[in-house]
């Protein structure tokens, strides 16, 4: 059995720790709060939009722009991969990495090259270490995303799009349901998908899996001001800033729920391992006060 002093320091440094699991879970609780309610305040915005955008894909403008358009014999595909900067929020990390590295494995049965973009360090960590190809990446998010910063990372993979490097645009984030869940998900980016009216209420087909159109009797028609090309480019750049950020305003309020989740569970055990051992350190110092009883009283017997 371990000796009282060894057991006294176990109890301190698991109270230590406590400490510091209990901190932790109370910051992550004061940053949910404003991370959750940016995630829901983008929500109605990026719905809003990306609805606007769809419809486009029925209508019959005089200027089609590239991202509008349906490619077929896909040779490589661009994923974005939001993730975190900091670790300590339970399996968050890890179920949108396994997500991403199943789709992978999907695109590469199908002879389809994947290149990255990683918004997050966690993510860049685990995309560099399987030696992936990296275009472009952004780290340090902090608890806001700045557009700039995410749009610049993300450009990279629209460049591409357009000059005909890629054929698709993905985005895998975490899409927030409450406090105790979060799901990751796997969105299409471009061609624009004109199937989902909400890009968080559903999966998109994969590459290669032609997109079922909402179905209309009768085709979109719009009157352009001042002309359709600087409307839909306009249009279009709104789409996909807004799901960009809503993407990253999502992983962020899942990564504060997550975090305080876990470092309440950890709370929680260490609070439990403290009692084990006290427990253990009463029944030690017993055993010993009786030991030395024992033998002062076999002492004065002898004399």
């Amino acid at each position: 059995m371990a000796g009282i002093k060894e057991i006294r320091n176990k109890i301190k440094s698991v109270q230590n720790t406590r400490k510091i699991t209990k901190a932790m879970e109370m910051v992550a609780a004061s940053k949910m709060r404003k991370a959750q309610d940016r995630m829901r305040a983008g929500r109605p915005y990026a719905r809003k939009v990306h609805g606007m955008a769809a419809s486009l894909m029925q209508a019959n403008p005089d200027y089609r722009h590239p991202f509008l358009t349906e490619r077929e014999n896909l040779r490589a595909v661009g994923i974005v991969v939001v993730t975190s900067d900091k670790g300590l929020c339970g399996g968050l990390n890890t179920n949108i990495m396994r997500l991403v590295l199943a789709r992978v494995r999907e695109f590469a049965q199908k002879n389809i090259k994947c290149q990255f973009t990683a918004l997050g360090n966690k993510g860049l960590g685990v995309l560099t270490r399987i030696g992936s190809d990296l275009v472009s990446q952004e780290v340090g998010l902090g608890d806001t995303p700045e557009l700039d910063r995410l749009v610049g990372a993300v450009k990279v993979q629209l460049d591409d799009f357009i000059a005909g490097r890629i054929d698709a645009l993905y985005i895998a984030t975490n899409r927030f349901i409450n406090t105790m869940s979060q799901e990751p998900i796997f969105l299409r980016l471009l061609p624009l998908p004109g199937n989902l009216p909400d890009p968080y209420a559903a999966f998109t087909p994969l590459v290669g899996e032609q997109a079922d159109h909402a179905s209309s009797e009768f085709g979109w028609d719009y009157l352009y001001e001042p002309d359709s090309k600087s409307v839909i480019d306009e249009l279009l750049q709104r789409y996909l800033e807004g799901l960009v950020y809503q993407a990253v305003a999502e992983s962020m309020a899942s990564e504060q729920s997550a975090r305080m989740v876990a470092m309440k569970a950890a709370s929680d055990n260490a609070k439990k391992v403290i009692g084990d051992l006290q427990l253990v350190y009463n029944k030690t110092r017993q055993a010993a006060i009786t030991k030395e009883i024992s033998e002062i009283v076999g002492g004065a017997a002898a004399v």
